[in-house]
C-alpha cells in the first residue's frame, strides 16, 4: 500500500513540476551525432561532440520516476534554470546550450545506459546528473571509457576521484564529519545508525564508526534497509529501545517519509532523541510532513534560508520559473552551480574538449547561492561551506552552525589519522 502511495506521489510530483519543464525542453529531446579511473586507456575514445553548430549539447540525467523522483525532479529543474539563464546571457563561447533530458528512473543500470546514449548517440559535451552513489558508480566506467564529463551534484561518501567526474556536492569532510563534530560538541556520546542498503550509507557508516571509535562515541546499533523500503516499525522500535543519544540517518528517497512518520508515531521527538539526516532537504520535508520532522537536524552546505543577495535572487528566479510554492535545496543548488562551473571552465579553456577542460579546471570559481565555490583540480571536488540546520514549523531549514569559511575537499580523508584504514 505504501509502495503504491509512493508511486502515486512521484507521479503527482512529476506532473506538477516536470511537465512544464519537459515541454520547454521538448525541442532538445532529439538524437544527434556528428576511485581512480577504471580504464585510463579510455581517454583515447573519439568524441562525436559537434562544435561547428550555433548550439552545444549537454545532458541532464536524473530520476524523474521511481523512489528517487521525490528528490531528483527538482535537481533536473535547477539544471534547466542555469541553462536558461546562461542562454539568455549569450550562451557559452557564443553558442546556446541545447539540453537533452533523460530519466534515470531510480535504477543504476538505466543511468548507465542513458549515460552511454547521451555520450555516444546524442553527442553531448557534458552530462549533469546522478544522485545515489550506486547510480554514479554505474555511470563512472561509461564516462571514463568514452572519455566524457559527468558533473555529479550530490553529497557522497568520498574515497573516490575521477578525471572524468566533477563532484559538486559535499564529500565526507564537508558534511558527515562536521555533523559528527557538532553532535560531539553538544555532548552526544552514543549513536544509532539508520540508512538505505547501498554504497553511500554502507561506506558512510564505516566512516562514522571509525570516527566514533576515535572520539569515544558508542554505536548502539545499525540498520540498513533496502532502497525504497516503507516499513520501519521494527527498526524504529530498536532505535527507541537503544536509548541512543542521537540517530545518524543516511536513508534516501521515499524511505525517509516512512521512517519519520513511524518515528513520530512511536512518540520519538527531536528533544529526546534527535535525528541528523544527510539526504533530507526542503523538498523532502514537504513529502514527510513537517509535523513529523520539526526540530530535527540536517547536515548540508546550502539551505533556502541562506541570507545573501546571491541566494535571494536564486530563490526568486527558481520560484518564478517553477512555482512560488517550490522550495530550493542543497542538491539542486549544487546542480545549478555545476552548470556555471562547467561554463566558466569552458570559457577559461576556450574549448569544449574534455582534455582542455580538465587542464583548465583548477581554481575555477563561481559565486554560488551557498557562497563562493572553487574547483580543486587535483581531485575534481569543490570547496564548500559546511552547515548544520534545524527543520522548523514553516517547513524550511535554518542554519544553527556553519564552518565560517569554505572547507577544502579531502575525499580520501588524508588529514584524519582515524581514517587511515578506510578504503
Amino acid at each position: 500500500m505504501q509502495d503504491s502511495l509512493g508511486r502515486d506521489r512521484a507521479r503527482r510530483l512529476i506532473k506538477a513540476i516536470t511537465i512544464p519543464t519537459a515541454l520547454a525542453l521538448s525541442v532538445a529531446l532529439v538524437s544527434g551525432c556528428g576511485s581512480k579511473d577504471s580504464d585510463p586507456a579510455g581517454s583515447a575514445a573519439k568524441s562525436c561532440v559537434d562544435t561547428s553548430a550555433s548550439t552545444i549539447k549537454v545532458g541532464s540525467l536524473h530520476s524523474l520516476t521511481g523512489t528517487m523522483a521525490i528528490s531528483e525532479v527538482t535537481v533536473a529543474n535547477s539544471t534547466k534554470l542555469a541553462v536558461d539563464q546562461i542562454n539568455a546571457a549569450g550562451g557559452v563561447l557564443g553558442k546556446k546550450i541545447e539540453l537533452v533530458l533523460e530519466d534515470g528512473a531510480s535504477d543504476p543500470k538505466t543511468f548507465a545506459e542513458k549515460a552511454e546514449k547521451l555520450i555516444s548517440s546524442d553527442c553531448v559535451a557534458a552530462v549533469f546528473g546522478g544522485w545515489t552513489s550506486s547510480s554514479r558508480k554505474a555511470m563512472k566506467p561509461k564516462f571514463e571509457n568514452l572519455n566524457s564529463l559527468l558533473y555529479y551534484p550530490v553529497q557522497y561518501e568520498g574515497l573516490e576521484d575521477s578525471k572524468n567526474i566533477f563532484y559538486t556536492g559535499a564529500t565526507t569532510n564537508q558534511q558527515i564529519i562536521p555533523a559528527l563534530d557538532y553532535l560531539k560538541q553538544k555532548g552526544i556520546t552514543s549513536l544509532y545508525l539508520v540508512g538505505s542498503d547501498y554504497v553511500f550509507p554502507q561506506t558512510a557508516n564505516r566512516e562514522i564508526k571509525a570516527y566514533a571509535k576515535a572520539n569515544g562515541i558508542e554505536i548502539k546499533g545499525e540498520d540498513l534497509a533496502p532502497l525504497g523500503s516503507t516499513d520501519f516499525s521494527t527498526i524504529v522500535n530498536k532505535v527507541r529501545n537503544s536509548k541512543a543519544g542521537a540517530v545518524f540517518n543516511t536513508l534516501n528517497g521515499d524511505s525517509n517519509v516512512a521512517f519519520f512518520r513511524e518515528y513520530a508515531n512511536a512518540g520519538l521527538k527531536a528533544a529526546d532523541m534527535p535525528v541528523v539526516s544527510v539526504s533530507i532537504a526542503e523538498e523532502e520535508v514537504a513529502g514527510i510532513g513537517v509535523q513529523n520532522i520539526v526540530g530535527q537536524l540536517t547536515a548540508w552546505n546550502y539551505y533556502q534560508t541562506v541570507d545573501t543577495p546571491v541566494n535571494k535572487k536564486f530563490v526568486a528566479d527558481y520560484k518564478a520559473a517553477f512555482g512560488a510554492e517550490k522550495p530550493t535545496s542543497d542538491p539542486m543548488e549544487a546542480a545549478y552551480a555545476s552548470v556555471y562551473l562547467w561554463k566558466n571552465t569552458v570559457e577559461k579553456a576556450k574549448s569544449f574538449a574534455v582534455a582542455d577542460i580538465q587542464a583548465a579546471a583548477d581554481g575555477v570559481s563561481f559565486e554560488a547561492p551557498e557562497g563562493t565555490v572553487t574547483i580543486d583540480g587535483s581531485n575534481h571536488h569543490i570547496t564548500k561551506t559546511a552547515r548544520i540546520g534545524e527543520i522548523r514549523a514553516d517547513g524550511l531549514i535554518y542554519t544553527v552552525w556553519d564552518s565560517g569559511k569554505a572547507v577544502v575537499p579531502d575525499p580520501y580523508l588524508k588529514s584524519y589519522e582515524w581514517a587511515a584504514g578506510l578504503k
